[in-house]
């Protein structure tokens, strides 16, 4: 459901009669937690918001926003937990299990197919067609995804664990999940009898035996079928996984922290091997983060350096600068820039840059449904009920809109209908009394006979009303009046004598602020928040940490390629050497 990017319609703080319904419906749904976790999860005092919005294939959801994350969901009267609850809660739902690489075609969109399903000695979770449940993966009992039973446990069996088994809702990683602080699944050991015991092939157990002998009966053939996959071990088992299964490589044994730093360093020489050039230096650091080595990041994974031992830019450069393959200079207060890079040393000659996968650029357009391009804009003019009488005899009315070559067009055509232009210079124009009235002021009017035909023109544009079409790719052409907004970024100072930059009007240029937010976060390497604009209905302000207009400016200059004139503020920009 959240696979692409959603619309959002509203972002409201919720009421206190709200609070409350809200806290009965949730234990009422789900009835094993106990009051105080119910208060844990609604909070009394806490900041809980209410955020209405669309998901891209036009369903009307309601997500409850407490502490910056998603918790709650509510689609058609029924309300789910989304994974960042789920952590909290990991025994909330009945929780099925599977293999890591499938969670890669959940977040896709795709169903999760009962041949991806790892069968504990425990057996499977009892549950009808229609329960709410969760999916985890080996190895780890913290949920990754969300998900409707399509079929009963007994079904499933009898099936011989082929088909659909669940409709996912939500995942780890999808949309949803990125509107909130991003962070990773945390780290819950399995169940003892849970835990599938992947040596010889004994991740799985017979299906009558999982259900204790107190369900029917798989007929022979079935129950052979089950029997030959459960026999196989869990390499041989993805090899044939059966209809709809996915294959499965090795899970990774290090940990988070030690696959950042892997991250993190491949990132780096990939950066200075294929982006960074002698003439580059000195280069920022910040550059060569956020230009650099952010684009050298594998597909499906995403650096973030607090997630690593080194925590800090700084610190992993001080790092390197210590294994002697760059050098890094304080070239003005506060701001560090390499100056020199040993492009001899062997881990650069050694690091071999991968090869670019052929479905990478689609998965890249996929994380936001489709590439960003520029909404094409252009100025119109609308006929004011003052105006009327000069454009009526071109077969125009109060309110046509007209673009400005089709305004010079009827002046000059009625000027020249009107014999007004002047006999002895042709460079000048009579006014008779209807452009008079028109285009001259009241103190004007008894002073003024001719006018150069460039004020003519100019003085008419102006009394025309401002309007502008605005066409999206692939969409039909919008028409609006006044005048278009500019997206407008601001620096604004917090309490804590803090600047946080904030942007507003992105929705108006086809940007999801969502996405605009997360991206930022990732180039700048500080904390982003989407809130609702103050005096804007139904629409969002992206809020980043500190003095980011250069990064900003960048996106949205260089990346979404937006002209200048529609972006105001990027003269707030920090100056080099200044602190932000």
């Amino acid at each position: 459901m959240f696979a692409k990017a959603f619309r959002v319609k509203s972002n409201t703080a919720i009421k206190g009669s709200d609070r409350r319904k809200l806290r009965a419906d949730v234990a009422a749904v789900f009835p094993t937690l106990g009051t105080d976790q119910v208060s844990e999860l609604v909070p009394g005092k806490e900041e809980l918001n209410i955020v209405k919005l669309y998901a891209h294939r036009g369903d009307a959801v309601t997500v409850y926003v407490s502490g910056g994350n998603p918790i709650l969901f509510e689609l058609e009267k029924n309300l789910y937990p989304t994974v960042y609850t789920l952590w909290s809660f990991p025994d909330l739902l009945p929780t099925f299990t599977t293999w890591p690489l499938v969670l890669e075609k959940l977040v896709g969109g795709a169903d999760l197919m009962l041949p991806g399903l790892v069968v504990p000695p425990a057996g499977l979770p009892r549950v009808e067609k229609g329960d709410l449940c969760a999916v985890a993966l080996v190895g780890n009992r913290a949920p990754v995804a969300v998900g409707v039973a399509a079929m009963s446990t007994a079904e499933m069996l009898t099936s011989g664990l082929k088909g659909r088994g669940f409709s996912v809702l939500h995942t780890y990683q999808d949309h949803l999940w990125r509107s909130g602080d991003k962070s990773s699944p945390p780290s819950i050991a399995p169940l003892a009898l849970d835990a599938p015991d992947l040596s010889e092939g004994k991740g799985c157990v017979k299906a009558d035996t999982a259900l204790e002998g107190d369900m029917r009966q798989l007929t022979l053939e079935e129950e052979e079928e089950a029997q030959r996959r459960c026999e196989k071990s869990p390499s041989e088992a993805m090899e044939d996984p059966g209809p709809g299964g996915l294959h499965v490589d090795p899970t990774d044994s290090k940990t988070l922290q030690e696959q950042m730093d892997e991250l993190l360093q491949r990132c780096f020489l990939h950066a200075l091997k294929s982006c960074v050039r002698k003439a580059d230096l000195p280069l920022l650091t910040s550059t060569l983060l956020g230009s650099h080595m952010f684009s050298c990041c594998p597909e499906g994974r995403q650096l973030d350096i607090k997630k690593s031992s080194y925590k800090k830019l700084s610190k992993f450069l001080q790092h390197m600068q210590q294994e002697q393959i760059i050098q890094v200079q304080e070239l003005s207060k506060g701001v560090e820039s390499i100056v020199a890079v040993d492009w001899k040393h062997p881990r650069i000659t050694s690091f071999v840059i991968p090869e670019p996968s052929l479905t990478s650029q689609t998965i890249q357009e996929g994380s936001r449904g489709q590439p960003y391009h520029p909404p094409d804009i252009k100025p119109l003019y609308c006929v004011p009920a003052s105006m009327t009488l000069l454009f009526q005899e071109s077969g125009h009315k109060k309110g046509s809109v007209l673009e400005g070559s089709e305004v010079r067009t009827v002046v000059i055509n009625y000027a020249k209908k009107n014999d007004l232009v002047d006999a002895d210079n042709k460079n000048l124009v009579n006014l008779d009394p209807i452009l008079c009235d028109c285009i001259l002021e009241k103190d004007e009017q008894h002073t003024i006979r001719k006018l150069p035909w460039d004020s003519l023109l100019s003085r008419c544009l102006e009394r025309l009303q401002p309007a502008y079409q605005v066409t999206f790719p692939g969409q039909e052409p919008t028409v609006k009046k006044g005048r278009v907004c500019p997206i407008e970024i601001t620096l604004a100072q917090r309490a804590s004598n803090k600047k946080v930059t904030v942007v507003r009007n992105l929705e108006a240029y086809g940007l999801d602020p969502c996405s605009v937010a997360a991206t930022l976060q990732q180039r700048c390497q500080a904390s982003t928040t989407v809130t609702a604009a103050p005096g804007l209905k139904d629409s969002l302000q992206v809020q980043i940490q500190g003095n980011q207009i250069h990064h900003l400016g960048r996106l949205l200059l260089e990346e979404y390629r937006l002209p200048r004139k529609h972006i105001q503020g990027l003269e707030k920009a920090p100056k080099p050497g200044k602190k932000k």
